[in-house]
């Protein structure tokens, strides 16, 4: 006998004027199931699982949930019908606890210190084996605890199907088991469970099943322990796709290309950003920049592009000190430095210009006339669509009508187009398919081989370690070692992102 579906989907459509989000899709999740959703970026999975959790309605299509057909207009609909959306970005209020995060907005929320209230909160966490301090602040939490909190903030709802967007994006190896060890054990206590996740690794190993969107359409279901990678990479893309990152030997240059020393950078409270901060970039090499968000990545990466004042130290690039030269001193100087902020369109572009606009921002001060060159920008400009496989109806196309992945393309393109010496870039990939992604893997090593050093902050851990010559891992401003990835496991590079020195760990493998 066939197990009954607990969460049907079938034939949702959603269109958002002219774009066909998604088109006919239908699946459904048994209980104490893990149904893996997979697809390029753009492909409709944030669309479909929104439309689950309330956020949107379906033009045309029924939902079901256990067998009754459910019309959502909004989340508390969905709430009210156990759905919980444990979403990328948290929902956290920073300054409250998480006993405080959890009750908010429930019918007993000004009763915050009533004790039924935090007995309940303690039984679901010993039902499930959630380890959480109640009465800890959220701003003093890891992103892991930031999760917990989450998930036992839709199952104090009362949820029993749980979604959860790209969950593992920003977490350690150790985070990551231990959220998976919480979903097998609501997986285990009847539980359906969503979730979206680009890491093909994950997939096999958490999931049940997997639904693959591509062009808002599900290309099929298969059954985990049935597939592999590469299948599924094949659905996804729908042709073949080599997921391998070469990585040659570095040319590194004989002196160093660039030199940080002693950098230090204090907020306005006095609190250390970064904290004595030294280490040397090589040209011809990949440095990889492994740790958890909020760790000194985005201070180092502007301090060193001149966009942020550091309070002591040095940035010494070709033996010249730069720290504290404006962006536009440091390229008067005859240095070609690009950077790929975290932050496309706050920093690396500007959202109401089209692209060759954009294009155009980094090369107009070299104009020897009154106007700008508008020609050869156009020029460049379909080059660079060309070249990254840009997804545009015209290079005048204003870049905030973009996708993210396609804005990464043009940021990205822009600044290799400017043949730098030096290039900085902040999680590049993130928020692009699996073929754009292997895309940029090949243009980083390009330049690398031309004797570009490449700064390279990344969150996979397992790209850092196929891609990157060395590996820089820091925590709360501070160096905890730079290491051969080839000789480094992922758990070690967890441990010292969470802030164990060399030889800490020692004691618990002996």
């Amino acid at each position: 006998m066939v197990e009954k579906a607990f969460i049907q989907l079938c034939n949702i459509s959603k269109a958002f004027g002219k774009v066909q989000a998604n088109k006919n899709v239908s699946l459904d999740v048994k209980k104490g199931e893990i149904l893996a959703l997979l697809g390029e970026n753009g492909s409709g999975k944030s669309t479909l699982v929104n439309m689950i959790s309330g956020i949107y309605t379906p033009d045309s299509g029924e939902i079901f949930i256990d067998g009754k057909s459910m019309k959502f207009t909004c989340p508390n609909d969905a709430i009210r019908a156990k759905i919980g959306m444990v979403h990328q970005h948290f929902k956290l209020v920073d300054v409250l606890t998480a006993k405080e995060n959890i009750i908010i907005g429930q019918k007993d929320s000004f009763f915050i210190k009533n004790s039924a209230s935090e007995n309940n909160i303690k039984n679901i966490c010993e039902m499930y084996g959630l380890n959480l301090s109640l009465d800890k602040k959220i701003y003093n939490m890891s992103v892991g605890e930031k999760q917990t909190v989450e998930i036992v903030k839709v199952l104090y709802r009362g949820a029993n199907v749980l979604i959860l967007d790209e969950p593992t994006a920003v977490l350690t190896p150790q985070e990551t088991k231990v959220l998976f060890e919480i979903l097998k054990r609501l997986k285990n206590q009847g539980a359906s469970i969503i979730i979206i996740t680009h890491k093909l690794n994950e997939v096999m190993e958490i999931s049940d099943r997997v639904t693959v969107l591509r062009s808002g359409e599900s290309i099929g279901t298969v059954v985990t322990a049935e597939t592999s990678p590469h299948e599924l990479t094949q659905m996804m893309v729908g042709n073949e796709v080599l997921l391998e990152i070469k990585r040659d030997e570095p040319v590194r240059s004989d002196e160093p290309l660039l030199v940080v020393d002693s950098l230090e950078i204090k907020d306005s409270d006095g609190i250390k950003k970064l904290d004595g901060m030294s280490f040397e970039l090589f040209g011809g090499e990949i440095l990889g920049v492994a740790g958890i968000a909020g760790s000194g990545q985005k201070e180092l990466c502007e301090i060193i592009a001149g966009l942020e004042k550091a309070n002591s130290g040095r940035v010494v690039f070709k033996g010249e000190n730069i720290l504290g030269l404006s962006p536009r001193s440091i390229i008067k100087k005859g240095i070609s430095m690009s950077f790929v902020p975290e932050d496309r369109l706050g920093m690396g572009l500007v959202a109401g210009m089209d692209i060759t606009e954009n294009v155009l921002l980094k090369s107009y001060a070299k104009n020897k006339g009154l106007f700008v060159d508008r020609k050869s920008g156009k020029k460049l400009a379909k080059e660079i669509v060309e070249r990254f496989n840009i997804s545009t109806p015209s290079i005048n196309h204003v870049v905030k009508k973009l996708s993210g992945g396609n804005i990464q393309k043009v940021l990205l393109g822009r600044e290799i187009d400017l043949n730098p010496h030096l290039l900085i870039t902040a999680y590049p990939v993130r928020g692009l398919d699996i073929g754009a992604s292997y895309n940029i893997y090949d243009v980083l090593n390009e330049q690398k081989a031309k004797g570009v050093g490449i700064l390279f902050i990344g969150e996979d851990l397992d790209v850092l370690r196929e891609l990157c010559d060395r590996i820089m891992v820091v925590h709360d401003g501070k160096i905890m070692d730079i290491v051969d990835p080839k000789n480094t496991s992922k758990d070690k590079l967890g441990l010292l992102m969470l802030g164990h020195k060399p030889g800490e760990e020692s004691a618990d493998n002996d």
